[in-house]
């Protein structure tokens, strides 16, 4: 039950629940891997490895939907984990890179990567930027209980 008292904020149910946090910290979880795992595999087909019989455009193709289901899942996740203590995760140095570098990522994935494997004319550098970018992004999260403030 929420309460809310003169001058105090909004309790956040979220915070009420042993058991919602962790549940909702494996969804953002299972997000990040079906959304970085899909995009990986397409990535490493990009640098002549794993599933080389297909192109990087029927890959892409096939797993865009997945894709966006692991993107929709962890940003969705992601923003509600940071509501149970938005100071804790603002102040984090790491949770600062990690979202850096999911800004970066997302906006490389939906343009310049796009469009290369659209073309066909994608570059080993499409590749490798795009995994370093989503390297960062899980490096931000990994760390962000390490130096929480």
């Amino acid at each position: 039950m929420l309460l809310l008292q003169a001058g105090a904020p909004p309790a956040n149910p979220l915070n009420d629940a042993a058991w919602l946090f962790p549940a909702l910290e494996c969804w953002h979880i299972l997000g990040f891997a079906v959304s970085i795992g899909t995009i990986a595999i397409v990535d490493f087909r990009i640098l002549g490895y794993g599933m080389v019989r297909d192109t990087a455009q029927s890959l892409a193709k096939d797993f865009a939907p997945w894709t966006l289901f692991g993107i929709v899942s962890m940003l969705l996740s992601g923003a509600l984990m940071f509501a149970t203590d938005p100071d804790m995760y603002y102040l984090n140095h790491p949770f600062q890179g990690k979202m850096t570098c999911l800004t970066l990522a997302l906006l490389f994935h939906y343009t310049l990567r796009r469009k290369a494997i659209a073309a066909g004319t994608a570059t080993a550098a499409i590749g490798i930027i795009s995994l370093l970018l989503w390297a960062g992004v899980l490096a931000g999260g990994i760390f962000i209980g390490f130096f929480a403030t």
